[in-house]
């Protein structure tokens, strides 16, 4: 059978950080999983943000 428990695996979510600092209205989020053994610290992913038209850094948020 699985293990059960709390796992290595949890859910995230990727605000973006140019959305942020240009005053428009709205955000960019997207919502994935990360491994919290291997990559402990905070992701930054380089994502489509479909308000700005373009591709940017999207952060890890609490």
């Amino acid at each position: 059978m699985a293990k059960k428990g709390k796992g290595n695996r949890v859910q995230v979510i990727l605000e973006c950080t140019e959305h942020k600092t240009s005053g428009m209205a709205g955000t960019s989020r997207y919502i994935t999983t990360k491994n919290r053994k291997n990559t402990p610290e905070r992701l930054e992913i380089k994502k489509f943000n479909n308000v700005l038209r373009k591709v940017t850094v999207h952060k890890e948020i609490k």
